[in-house]
């Protein structure tokens, strides 16, 4: 999480390709001089697989000036942020990505000529690159940051979920996608694909490669959810292979066109026993050699022209499907493989749960679960009358327990019957009232689940129990009957199947689908969401023998988990626009000549109903919106936009609200027990003798007489700065920042120490006079020699508040300079624990965008270090009685600071924190120059003893 330390790595990523090319020559030049080497090409090039940063890094790697043209081709990337770092936090890593990626955007621009004339390919038109994400159950990468949408175009890479790439079908943990086996195994035959076995190279060609990568990891079953809507097959020409001759109705022998291997092959006299499928649903329970006809235009009628067909037979060698013009049309001129087409090739293979176990050999199981799933729009049968399904017959194998059961079900049906929508009241309902839906029987096998709130937002958990599969009751008890009937339609239903489709992650598939919670991975009301990204599409698929008593259920604690998850930098992001807002309200009360608030005060305050939380939560909100329409980018869904983004600003003041309380309770039990043990050791110090104490005391008073120790003393904001910045620039910022709260917490302490002191000699004052001891002592005496001052400074004319409420009033102002600088700091953590990790390991100068930012920062808290320097204004000279305020600038900051949290770019709230710095000290310049001339312009205040 350091942008210096992924340089680094870019360098060394860069040597080690070189250096790997370079062994080939080198390994060649030796078997050539002893004769021993072969005729071939070395290679050219190598494959990057990067995971996580590691992927990042492979990228940047490309664009680096010093690499070798060509050096690079192929990149595989797992669980890799391209779009943005998981958490934006250190502004060199924001800028680092930025800059890697604008460079990636114009190497696949095409070269022009000044006349604007072709000049060359664009310079990474031969880079490939797949990006795999782990899903939903990766929590450190989000899929959406994955993504190489505008980074890389689809002509040259794609990006693909672990949930959905071929014989994986799994969400994996960020560190688990290295060593899943299911992964590891399809990952390894994909990159041996790429390389052609004539030259033992990778593929030249960029499309073949691409097409290796889609064939190798992508199932049939497409991202997006137009699986069910649209066919992809009738805008393609289908290619008829000749294989071997079956029996048409006549019993003559045809060809018939198959993508079927030639080495399948089936007994004709099975073809002789042909069922003739009357109803819209068909059911093959086994593998009996037969083969259903079914007539589509008969069946197809009512608008049900799409076909669905679930199986867990194998494709050619236990089930194929064809496509009839008629039946029995031996006698016509046209070669049946003109007339007859397979379609059986695009049965999809899909994840499916354990098989049920025989208690004996050849004993009637439960259902077992599909393993693939076939569909047919009406473009694909269009031209088509008959639609036949053949059953390879039973193996028998000698010696051996029989196979398995073997299940397939189809049904024309019309997609609109089987819609379900789940409005938004409904899914906040089931958060605490599980909700309950019947599915009767003979309904569609597909029924297709709309939820209006994104299930990433809200994970839901689905249950499908069995009701009831067309069997009478059995005349048992109640509970009894209820367990019979359920074992019997296990016997007859079929586990059911859910496909989820969402937009951000794709597909995901559950498999044995009674009772699972259904989450994905998106984040669906972004600034940069598109409209429908807020849905998630759920197609259940069920047997229509059976009815199923349906449920869902959102947990507030999964779903309250999801939220912090998915919009943590948002949070970030907010946490400082709440903290701007603060400060705002601090410098409006002090040029008001209003008491100072507290922070806690003045972040309630920005909460409150109708006119500062409206200016403050939603005009920004407002604001991006509008800036959506003048870049012309897409508007996201404007409801779940709008509710999500108020409750992460509520998160955000929730948090910012815990961190003062705590802050302050920490500072008010230490001034509380300073001033107790000074109070109590001052009137202990002349009755008891301590010698080693007073040597003590003796010794640090003539330390601290110096004349370096008094200057320095003199002048604690030099001291500050000059410490500050130089671990800023020669170490790490946060080590700076540090030093800046370390000024801060001495500042808070002292002021709130003076408060509480003035109120324990006061108490002392009002004993005394009661009779009670008074102080006797010489440290006495000094304090009560200072409280005429203090007295007379507070009673004075031009004076309304006591010397412990201005010393109060201070407090209030530093400790918001300390609540903002501290998350400031806060974010560099992660980068100062990176460096810690390679300590030893070489040592370099911070990032120059890093320590002039954190400069800034540091001039900020030390340019305000009093409030009266809260008045600092400048005008316009164009523009008469325009002037502009320091509370003017926190609501610009706070602005800004709200639209990167929108924006999920936290870390650029620095830029508008140094942006304040700069200002500030400017300002302080102008402000002690006038003072040195004595033109200094005093806002109305009537506090004289705070200018």
């Amino acid at each position: 999480m350091d942008g210096g330390i992924l340089e680094e790595h870019t360098e060394y990523v860069v040597n080690a390709i070189h250096r790997i090319l370079d062994q080939y020559k080198e390994s060649y030049d030796v078997r050539a001089k002893e004769g021993a080497a072969t005729s071939g090409n070395l290679p050219k090039s190598v494959i990057l697989v990067g995971h996580s940063m590691g992927g990042f890094v492979a990228r940047a790697a490309i664009i680096h000036p010093r690499l070798r043209k060509a050096a690079v081709a192929t990149v595989l990337t797992l669980s890799s942020p391209h779009q943005s770092p998981p958490v934006a936090l250190q502004p060199s890593l924001g800028h680092y990505f930025a800059h890697v990626n604008q460079q990636w955007r114009k190497g696949y621009e095409i070269q022009t000529s000044h006349t604007g004339h072709h000049a060359s390919d664009p310079i990474l038109s031969h880079v490939v690159v797949v990006s795999v994400s782990g899903g939903y159950n990766d929590y450190q990468v989000r899929t959406k940051l994955e993504s190489l949408d505008g980074i890389v175009p689809p002509t040259n890479g794609f990006m693909i979920s672990s949930t959905a790439m071929k014989n994986v079908w799994l969400s994996m943990e960020h560190q688990a996608i290295l060593w899943c086996n299911q992964l590891v195994v399809q990952v390894s035959h994909t990159i041996l694909s790429l390389i052609d076995s004539r030259t033992g190279q990778p593929f030249p060609d960029t499309q073949k490669r691409l097409t290796i990568f889609t064939r190798m990891l992508r199932s049939g079953i497409p991202q997006s959810f137009n699986w069910m809507m649209q066919s992809h097959l009738a805008s393609q020409e289908p290619k008829h292979v000749l294989v071997k001759d079956v029996k048409d109705a006549a019993g003559s022998l045809v060809h018939a066109s198959t993508a079927c291997p030639r080495n399948v092959y089936w007994g004709d006299d099975g073809f002789e026993k042909d069922i003739y499928i009357q109803t819209t649903t068909v059911t093959v329970l086994a593998m009996d050699g037969r083969r259903r006809w079914l007539d589509i235009q008969k069946l197809g009628s009512n608008g049900k022209s799409h076909f669905i067909f679930v199986t867990n037979l194998a494709p050619c060698s236990g089930v194929r499907l064809h496509l009839w013009p008629e039946k029995g049309l031996s006698t016509s001129s046209l070669p049946l493989s003109s007339r007859v087409l397979e379609v059986t090739s695009k049965m999809v293979p899909i994840p499916s749960g354990p098989a049920p176990t025989q208690i004996e050999p050849g004993s009637q199981t439960e259902q077992p679960p599909p393993s693939a799933v076939f569909r047919l729009g009406p473009e694909d049968m269009h031209g088509f009358r008959f639609l036949t399904i053949s059953v390879a017959p039973r193996p028998t194998v000698s010696g051996r327990p029989p196979p398995a059961a073997s299940m397939a079900v189809g049904q024309f049906f019309n997609p609109e019957e089987g819609k379900i929508e789940l409005p938004p009241l409904l899914m906040l309902q089931s958060i605490y009232s599980q909700k309950d839906m019947l599915v009767k029987e003979d309904h569609p096998l597909v029924l297709n689940l709309s939820f209006t709130i994104s299930l990433g937002l809200l994970p839901a958990t689905l249950s499908l129990e069995t009701a009831g599969c067309g069997i009478k009751n059995s005349g048992l008890p109640d509970e009894a009957g209820d367990v019979e009937n359920s074992r019997l339609c296990k016997l007859r239903c079929f586990p059911p199947v859910a496909l989820v489709w969402d937009e951000t992650s794709g597909l995901h598939i559950f498999p044995n689908m009674y009772s699972k919670k259904i989450v994905v991975d998106s984040s669906p009301a972004l600034w940069t969401s598109t409209r429908g990204s807020d849905k998630t599409t759920v197609l259940l698929l069920v047997d229509p023998h059976c009815s199923y008593k349906t449920s869902i259920a959102v947990s507030a604690t999964a779903a309250a988990g999801r939220f912090l998850l998915l919009y943590g930098p948002q949070i970030i992001g907010f946490s400082i626009a709440v903290i701007l807002f603060a400060l705002m309200r601090q410098a409006r009360a002090w040029d008001l000549d209003l008491p100072m608030p507290p922070m806690v005060t003045a972040v309630e305050t920005n909460l409150r109903m109708p006119l500062p939380f409206f200016l403050l939560a939603i005009v920004p909100i407002l604001v991006s919106l509008f800036l959506s329409f003048l870049m012309s980018q897409p508007f996201p869904p404007f409801a779940s936009f709008i509710i999500v983004s108020v409750i992460c600003y509520l998160f955000a003041n929730g948090s910012v609200i815990i961190l003062v309380l705590v802050s302050q309770l920490v500072f008010y039990v230490a001034a509380i027990l300073h001033i107790f043990i000074k109070t109590r050791w001052e009137v202990w110090e002349g009755k008891v003798n301590f010698a080693f104490v007073r040597w003590f005391i003796n010794l640090s008073s003539s330390f601290f007489s110096l004349k370096v120790v008094r200057v320095l003393q003199g002048n604690p904001s030099l001291v500050t700065v000059l410490a500050a910045i130089i671990l800023v620039f020669l170490v790490h910022p946060a080590l700076g920042l540090f030093v800046l709260l370390f000024s801060h917490s001495l500042c808070c302490h002292s002021m709130l120490c003076c408060h509480a002191r003035r109120k324990e000699l006061f108490d002392y004052k009002n004993k005394g006079n009661d009779g009670s001891r008074q102080f006797t002592s010489k440290s006495d005496g000094r304090s009560n020699q200072r409280l005429p001052l203090e007295e007379n400074s507070s009673n004075s004319p031009n004076s309304s508040k006591s010397f412990g409420d201005t010393q109060l009033e201070i407090f209030h102002h530093r400790h918001g300079l300390l609540i903002l600088h501290l998350v400031a700091a806060l974010m560099f953590v992660p980068s100062l624990a990176a460096c810690l990790q390679r300590m030893g390991m070489g040592q370099s100068f911070p990032w120059f965008l890093d320590t002039a930012l954190c400069t800034g920062v540091i001039l900020h808290g030390i340019c305000l270090t009093k409030p009266e320097y809260n008045c600092f204004l400048f005008s316009f000279p164009s523009i008469r009685s325009t002037e502009v305020r320091l509370d003017f600038i926190y609501l610009v900051a706070g602005y800004y600071s709200f639209l990167c949290g929108l924006a999920l770019v936290p870390d650029r709230v620095f830029y508008i924190m140094a942006t304040i710095g700069i200002i500030s000290f400017a300002l302080r310049i102008v402000h002690r120059r006038n003072i040195e001339k004595g033109e200094v312009y005093m806002v109305s205040r009537k506090h004289s003893h705070r200018h």
